[in-house]
């Protein structure tokens, strides 16, 4: 049984916490729905839609390359690619989810090696990587979650409502389902943390051990803190709906402790300084 004083010293921290603007990129990127950060090399790699729509396959899609302080560095640095969205490095690899395949990108030669499918696939979303090289992704379509290892595909978790935003950390895998966080337990077993979110929730960060991001696409992020086994608190830390500025699949420095947001529409990544 969680203390009470534990229990309000989480609400505190929640209350605590805000985001102060630091800046916007220009605007020149063609909807951007992912940010990965490559921290060692002081960049960030965004997946850009374009395209008629979110899911199609029309080989205008690509992956763009900016500098951490928002400087567009190459707007195509890989191009061809479908509705890209969610990614994830494997040592020198960028994993990429393109609608129905996994895109292996080789980072230094800024091309695309090999191609992943799994059978039936026909929306992946958000990806994650272990240290190992396992991966996991989300199908929006199908509503399920699968693992990759070693090229071999196996489903994780099915029937689920709106699966997007995963992520490994601290050896669990934390997961978005419309409008709700949860993590994954023994025997596959769904622990929900928080929930009353917009449905369509997007991207998963980790602030510390204990302490998450989570951001909805409509436009709003929020902040999470666990509550050991009880549900977590949360903070509603950026709403920029009435704006019409989306809030897709979001980024973060720990060591900085900067967010950036991909705004899918208004073409360009914002970055925030969490205090």
């Amino acid at each position: 049984m969680l203390s009470l004083a534990l229990m309000i010293s989480c609400a505190l921290f929640c209350q605590s916490q805000s985001l102060t603007k630091l800046w916007a990129s220009d605007t020149i990127l063609k909807v951007p729905e992912s940010v990965l950060l490559d921290t060692k090399n002081e960049r960030m790699f965004v997946s850009n839609i374009d395209g008629k729509g979110p899911w199609d396959r029309d080989g205008k899609g690509s992956i763009s390359l900016l500098t951490l302080n928002g400087k567009i560095i190459n707007p195509e640095w890989v191009k061809g690619l479908n509705s890209p969205k969610g990614m994830a490095m494997v040592q020198d690899f960028l994993v990429v989810a393109d609608v129905d395949s996994i895109l292996i990108i080789d980072i230094s030669r800024a091309t695309v090696v090999k191609k992943i499918g799994i059978e039936g696939a026909q929306g992946f979303n958000d990806i994650t990587a272990t240290k190992s090289g396992d991966i996991y992704v989300t199908d929006s379509k199908t509503k399920k979650i699968h693992m990759i290892r070693q090229m071999k595909s196996s489903l994780v978790l099915d029937s689920l409502k709106g699966p997007n935003g995963v992520l490994y950390a601290d050896r669990t895998l934390f997961f978005v389902d419309a409008g709700s966080f949860y993590k994954l337990g023994k025997n596959k077993e769904r622990i929900l943390i928080a929930e009353g979110m917009e449905g369509n929730t997007d991207g998963i960060e980790q602030v510390d051990e204990n302490t998450f991001i989570v951001s909805c696409w409509a436009g709003a992020v929020w902040l999470i803190k666990l509550n050991g086994d009880s549900m977590g608190e949360k903070k509603l830390l950026l709403d920029t709906r009435n704006e019409g500025i989306n809030s897709a699949d979001i980024g973060f420095d720990k060591k900085n402790k900067i967010l950036y947001v991909p705004t899918f529409w208004k073409n360009n990544v914002v970055a925030y300084q969490l205090k």
